[in-house]
């Protein structure tokens, strides 16, 4: 399994369109084919910084849906909103507690 996790800081003004974008595209990319869990976290601090938590089947399948036309409508709408670069990275769970 693949942990994927996206740290994304937003305009302030652009927050709440995100969440709309987000919102209306979750169970699209929920169900894309090997994605087994998807959540959206928001700093507790800095309420424009947003991470998305995801587990894949495999790097395969992550990266099918990042060649998606799914992805690709829904990253451009998104990527329009950042006020700093994003921070992804992939993981492996080691250890759960």
């Amino acid at each position: 399994m693949l942990v994927r996790i996206v740290r994304m800081t937003f305009q302030p003004e652009e927050t709440a369109s995100f969440l709309e974008l987000f919102h209306a595209t979750k169970e699209k990319i929920r169900g894309f084919e090997g994605c087994l869990h998807l959540e959206l976290m928001q700093d507790y601090n800095q309420p424009n910084i947003f991470v998305t938590y995801s587990h894949w089947t495999s790097e395969e399948r992550l990266n099918a849906y990042r060649h998606s036309p799914l992805f690709e409508e829904v990253w451009k709408a998104t990527k329009a909103k950042f006020a700093d670069k994003p921070i992804a990275f992939s993981s492996r769970k080691m250890v759960e507690v």
